[in-house]
């Protein structure tokens, strides 16, 4: 009995920190991690991986518990956000969850140190920076500051997701970080705005219900809409840019597998915004955003096959 209610308290604090956003987010450092030593041909150790992997998914569980903590009046509220830990009081007081989130970002930059001593000081030093700048990004900027204040607050509280793979990508090497690292990066920034826009299309009731001016939420449908598909081509456009990135000796970073595959999956975004356009307030909005994160993997699996290639 007594371990069936361990097992209980483990799945609830597990659903605290909201896995499937931060499963996606550990990939894109595996993506990284594993292009960066591709490309420039450098084994990765077993203990650099798990440092990588690690410091990531701590780092990201903290930034989802540590924001449900701060919405937990606003999720209790939602009916899309009620069944969670803290309204739900599976967790309380809520302050453990607050606790929780805290260890579990002290772990995430004790793990990212922790690459200076399997690769060097100024490698480990540039992850720890970047778990850092995720974490502040996304509590203090995102959720503190923006969320509840500014519709474009997924816009610059979207920045923290670029950090995942710029971890993977530091963790091999420094060269190119500020050219192909930045651009994997930049997939998952740019694409955080369209995969949240179109789901709060779909929830616009819930937001409004408790005043969070998420922009597709506070727009008309109409706009909404392209807004979506806007940011939709945008992110389209920037996929294809790794295709263009050359290596310091001037060797392309990516081929022709890359390019096709982000061509083909990036028509099929398109063409399911141009149905939110149609149909903003129908299934289009729902269908978006679930195909928005395979779409991301997509991408990301087919940067790491080009560059075996």
């Amino acid at each position: 009995m007594q371990k069936q209610k361990s097992e209980s308290r483990v799945a609830v604090y597990y659903e605290l920190t909201k896995p499937k956003i931060w499963y996606l987010l550990v990939f894109t450092a595996f993506g990284a991690t594993l292009t960066a030593a591709n490309i420039y041909d450098i084994e990765v150790s077993a203990a650099t991986w798990v440092l990588v992997l690690f410091s990531v998914a701590a780092g990201s569980a903290a930034a989802n518990t540590l924001t449900n903590y701060h919405d937990r009046d606003i999720d209790a509220i939602m009916e899309r956000t009620k069944g969670r830990p803290l309204p739900s009081k599976r967790i309380h007081p809520a302050e453990k969850a607050r606790n929780f989130g805290l260890a579990l970002a002290g772990i995430s930059l004790v793990l990212a140190f922790g690459i200076s001593f399997t690769t060097t000081l100024e490698q480990g030093l540039w992850a720890t920076s970047f778990i850092a700048f995720g974490l502040l990004n996304n509590v203090l900027v995102y959720s503190y500051a923006l969320k509840r204040n500014s519709r474009t607050n997924i816009i610059l509280g979207g920045l923290c997701g670029g950090a995942p793979p710029m971890i993977g990508w530091v963790a091999v090497t420094m060269s190119d970080l500020w050219t192909m690292g930045l651009a994997m990066a930049g997939l998952v920034f740019i694409w955080i705005p369209m995969h949240i826009w179109a789901l709060t299309l779909h929830f616009k009731e819930d937001y409004n219900k408790v005043n969070v001016p998420m922009l597709t939420a506070v727009q008309s449908e109409k706009t909404s809409a392209r807004t979506i598909a806007i940011s939709t081509f945008v992110m389209v456009v920037f996929s294809i840019a790794p295709f263009f990135l050359t290596t310091e000796n001037g060797e392309p970073m990516v081929g022709p597998v890359y390019l096709w595959t982000a061509i083909v999956s990036g028509a099929v975004m398109i063409a399911i915004s141009a149905w939110v356009i149609a149909k903003p307030m129908e299934k289009a909005s729902w269908t978006l955003f679930k195909f928005s994160s395979p779409y991301l993997a997509v991408l990301f699996i087919a940067l790491m096959v080009d560059s075996a290639l």
